[in-house]
């Protein structure tokens, strides 16, 4: 199905770029898929049997993922992850094979080896375009065998309210449907650039920026991650047209900007978008003036193959604070006992679409919980208005009961961060005798201002 998607753009045109070597097309990185997935075939490795990768950020793991992809099941794990956590992933995931590049330190292959799991080494080719790469399987000349609209393609796992982390199969179809709804929002072409800086680990990263990428027919530069100085010579040398962060790299990139401004004629950035956290309406604003470009919120979750909201492009209407509107997919508030809401009210958000999850593996009581009428319950709280711009107001779980009054961590936060010395501000739960929680924060101040704490709860009283 991916593979299939891939094969319709023009096989010329570049697709994976790296900021030292040369760019990679289509067609040699289909070619290159076909060889490595019959590698994988070779060794045994076919449809729904799940590969696990650990390698750092970078144009081979973006094609690695890929490769995997076309024929069996992707399974990135951070490369940062101690033996004890490889021990627990690599088992809950029934690995068939241990993808790791050859010259990465890492634990994992000490835990395969104990799990008798294979290792095939990636060794990369650095004198041929970006993402081509050798493995440690003899060649195989049978024809590759390619997965179906059904088979898994990634798995992840995503926090669980046991502590235990919870299997999340995301099939072909999935992420194909969550690829249209991004590239749809977006109004990607193949005219269009992006420069990733998030990690291949994370759905945000192989759906938004990888795979919405490369679906549209445009490029990806595929960086090891954000690093400031780096990333400001490659929007002015690479000129990429868009690149989607977390809210902490947004806030590092204006930070940045603050100490070093950027002319915007140097760049060729038409917008950026702010996914998988509340992104503060002060860095969005900060970023909107410095870059004089459109900053797009989204909202998205494991479970939905990433994408469920997202605030449109100019001339669209934008909300300050919303996540936008839900594109391709169903978006409803509901209450506990599985009521829709009215616009306005308060409720759990729930979700249902083609780009969503039929359900957790291994974990009936997840799925009992989460899963009713076809709807898929995120266990985050909001409203839609009247127009259906959706409001995230907070996690139930992270709802903070103040003697049976319910605090939203981010309202507090919005409060405290728009308190002139305030750069970072995070609110939780603490726990109080009389009332069972009550409301704790953290600040960092902004560099050079001061302010007690005396004063913050002066500021956030009025």
């Amino acid at each position: 199905m991916l593979f299939d998607q891939l094969s319709a753009v023009s096989p010329h045109a570049p697709v994976v770029l790296d900021p030292k070597r040369a760019s990679l097309n289509y067609g040699a990185m289909l070619a290159h898929q076909q060889r490595m997935l019959a590698a994988f075939n070779g060794a045994g490795i076919t449809r729904n049997d799940r590969v696990a990768i650990v390698m750092p950020n970078g144009a081979e793991m973006a094609v690695a993922l890929l490769s995997v992809m076309a024929g069996a099941t992707a399974a990135p794990l951070n490369p940062n992850y101690r033996a004890s956590e490889y021990s627990f992933y690599l088992t809950d995931l029934n690995a068939k094979a241990l993808l790791i590049q050859y010259d990465l330190v890492s634990d994992a292959r000490a835990v395969a080896r104990q799990l008798r799991i294979p290792i095939i080494e990636l060794v990369p080719e650095l004198n041929a375009p970006a993402g081509i790469f050798s493995l440690s399987l003899p060649e195989s000349h049978m024809r590759p065998i390619f997965a179906q609209s059904q088979d898994e393609a990634l798995v992840l796992h995503t926090s669980g309210t046991t502590g235990r982390p919870k299997i999340v199969p995301l099939t072909q179809a999935n992420l194909l449907a969550s690829v249209d709804h991004i590239t749809a929002t977006l109004q990607l072409t193949a005219a269009d650039r992006c420069l990733n800086v998030m990690p291949l680990f994370h759905i945000h990263g192989i759906v938004a920026a990888l795979l919405g990428s490369l679906l549209s027919g445009g490029s990806i530069i595929c960086s090891t991650g954000y690093h400031p100085v780096d990333f400001f010579t490659w929007l002015t040398d690479l000129r990429p047209t868009w690149y989607t962060a977390v809210p902490t790299i947004h806030q590092a990139v204006l930070t940045q900007l603050e100490r070093q401004p950027l002319s915007p004629e140097r760049i060729a950035l038409r917008f950026a978008r702010s996914s998988s956290s509340a992104l503060p309406a002060s860095v969005m604003r900060g970023l909107e003036a410095a870059l004089r470009i459109p900053v797009i919120e989204a909202y998205g979750m494991t479970e939905a193959s990433h994408q469920i909201t997202s605030n449109p492009l100019p001339p669209g209407k934008r909300k300050m604070n919303s996540v936008g509107l839900a594109w391709g997919v169903d978006a409803a508030v509901v209450t506990a006992e599985g009521d829709f809401c009215k616009p306005d009210e308060r409720g759990e958000i729930a979700i249902k679409g083609d780009n969503v999850i039929e359900g957790y593996e291994k974990n009936a009581e997840a799925n009992e919980r989460s899963f009713f009428d076809g709807w898929f319950r995120t266990g985050d709280e909001g409203y839609l208005d009247e127009e259906g711009y959706l409001f995230i107001t907070g996690r139930l779980k992270e709802m903070i009961n103040r003697g049976g009054e319910k605090i939203a961590p981010l309202e507090v936060d919005a409060v405290l961060l728009a308190h002139p010395a305030v750069h970072q501000a995070l609110t939780f739960a603490v726990p109080h005798d009389l009332l069972g929680e009550d409301v704790g924060a953290v600040i960092v101040l902004h560099e050079g201002a001061t302010a007690t704490a005396a004063e913050i709860r002066e500021f956030a009283a009025e």
